[in-house]
C-alpha cells in the first residue's frame, strides 16, 4: 500500500514546525534563523519609479524614418517661447553674428545657392521657421514633400532652380514646400502643387481653387495610407553654419495635366504679399523650377 499523500503545509504550520525544531539551539542562532525564514518567505515588494513632474524633452537627434500611420496637422506654434522674434533683419543679423562661425555667416547670399538674412527674417516673421534661442541657434522647419507619381510609376523631381539673383541651385528632390503655421498636411500639399506647378496646369478650376477645397475636380489626389513623418537633422544648405531640424511630412499623390517629358514652371514671388516690400525685394527667391520624371527607386 502506498503512503498517504502529503498534505500541503500552510505558512503558519511551517513556521511553528521550525520553531519546535530549533528549541534546542542557542537563542542567538534561533533568532537569526527565524528572521532569515521570515524574510525569505515574504513577498518581495514591487519596485516603483517616480518621474519628475515636468515635461519630457527629447533631444534634437531624433533620426530618420519615424513613421506615423495617419496624417496630422503640424505641431508648430509660431508664438512658442522657444522661437526668437526680431523687429528687423538687422536686429536678426546682430543677434546671429556672435553665435555662428563668421566665415559661414558671411557667405549667406554670397555663396551660390544660399539665401540671405532677409530670407530667414521673413521665414521667422511668417511663422515658417522656429529659431531656438541657443548657441548655435537651431532652425526648425516643417516641410511637406509630395512624391507625384504617374501611371508608369515614375516620380516627378525638381532637377534645379533658377534664383532671382541669377544663381542656379541643384535640387534633385520631389516637390517640397515649407508649411505655414497651423496648416494641415492636406492643405500644404495642394498649396505646394498650385504654387510650384500651377503655371503648367491649364485648368481654370485649379487656378481658382481655395486651399481648403481638397478635391479640385480630381486634379490632385493624395494616395491613401501614403503619409510618412520623419525628423532629420542636417546643416542648412540655404544658411551655411546654421544647424537645422526638418520635420518632414511626405505623401504620394497623383496630379493631372502634367507634361510627360521635362518641363519648367514659373513661381509667383514667394513673399509677394508681404507688407514690407523692401525686405521681400532684398530676399533671394526662386524664379523658375525645372522638372523631370525619374525611376521611383532613384529618389
Amino acid at each position: 500500500m502506498s503512503p498517504p499523500p502529503q498534505l500541503p503545509v500552510s505558512p503558519s504550520s511551517y513556521h511553528h514546525h521550525l520553531l519546535n525544531k530549533t528549541k534546542s539551539l542557542p537563542d542567538v542562532i534561533f533568532t537569526v534563523f527565524s528572521l532569515f525564514i521570515l524574510f525569505s518567505s515574504s513577498p518581495k515588494p514591487t519596485s516603483v519609479y517616480f518621474l519628475p513632474n515636468n515635461k519630457i524633452s527629447f533631444p534634437l537627434n531624433l533620426r530618420r524614418f519615424l513613421k506615423f500611420p495617419t496624417m496630422s496637422s503640424p505641431l508648430r506654434n509660431p508664438t512658442s517661447p522657444r522661437n526668437r522674434l526680431f523687429a528687423t533683419p538687422q536686429s536678426l543679423s546682430d543677434w546671429l553674428k556672435p553665435r555662428l562661425p563668421s566665415d559661414s555667416f558671411a557667405s549667406w547670399g554670397v555663396k551660390p545657392g544660399t539665401k540671405n538674412v532677409h530670407n530667414l527674417w521673413l521665414e521667422i516673421s511668417e511663422g515658417e521657421t522656429l529659431l531656438a534661442d541657443s548657441t548655435p541657434p537651431v532652425r526648425t522647419v516643417e516641410v511637406v514633400i509630395v512624391r507625384i507619381i504617374r501611371n508608369d510609376g515614375k516620380v516627378l523631381v525638381e532637377s534645379h532652380q533658377e534664383l532671382s539673383n541669377g544663381d542656379v541651385r541643384t535640387r534633385c528632390r520631389p516637390l517640397s514646400e515649407k508649411m505655414k503655421p497651423g496648416e494641415s498636411v492636406e492643405a500644404a500639399v495642394f498649396r505646394a502643387v498650385k504654387e510650384e506647378l500651377g503655371s503648367i496646369i491649364k485648368n481654370e478650376d485649379f487656378q481658382s481653387f481655395d486651399n481648403n477645397n481638397y478635391d479640385i475636380n480630381g486634379i490632385v489626389k493624395i494616395v491613401p495610407n501614403s503619409y510618412v513623418k520623419r525628423v532629420e537633422e542636417r546643416a542648412s544648405a540655404s544658411y551655411p553654419g546654421l544647424p537645422a531640424c526638418y520635420v518632414l511630412h511626405t505623401v504620394v499623390a497623383e496630379v493631372e495635366w502634367l507634361p510627360e517629358g521635362e518641363f519648367c514652371t514659373e513661381e509667383v514671388e514667394e513673399y509677394g504679399d508681404f507688407e514690407g516690400r523692401n525686405i521681400a525685394d532684398s530676399a533671394v527667391h526662386c524664379k523658375t523650377h525645372y522638372w523631370k520624371w525619374v525611376d521611383s527607386d532613384s529618389v
